[in-house]
């Protein structure tokens, strides 16, 4: 008997640097090894140091993680493709596969501008929301 592998998760953002990141480290743990996630962006800004400190703070850590091309992945067979920003969904290159395609768009914490306190309360409001999409995403789709 074939065993069934694990579903392929892709999470699309503009630069793969805050939201992607965030999310892709969530669906990771979430997912518990029973996924294969992905980020990328249809550019790459690098990680955002404070996207991992955030994260950090939630003891997740995406230090490790890498900034990469939405180009990168062309040949997956992905079995999700989330994107997280309107700009992401609009500008997302074609996958010719049975991915199903969802779509949530979270506010760019790198964007907010105030004093480092503020624009790190951004972040963690960010976070919390990416956190809970997350949580929600795994529990309807790769709960068996």
């Amino acid at each position: 008997m074939q065993q069934k592998s694990n579903p392929k998760i892709l999470v699309l953002c503009t630069g793969n640097s805050c939201r992607s990141q965030i999310a892709e480290g969530y669906l990771r743990y979430f997912a518990n090894k029973n996924a294969e996630i992905y980020s990328a962006g249809i550019e790459t800004h690098g990680v955002n140091p404070l996207a991992v400190r955030v994260m950090k703070d939630d003891e997740i850590d995406i230090s490790a993680h890498t900034s990469n091309n939405v180009n990168e992945y062309k040949n997956i067979d992905f079995d999700y493709v989330i994107t997280v920003c309107d700009n992401a969904k609009e500008n997302c290159p074609y996958f010719p596969s049975k991915a199903k395609k969802l779509h949530e768009n979270f506010p760019d914490p790198a964007k907010f501008q105030g004093i480092e306190t503020e624009i790190f309360t951004e972040f963690q409001r960010v976070r919390d929301m990416i956190k809970e999409f997350c949580k929600d995403f795994i529990q309807n789709n790769l709960s068996k």
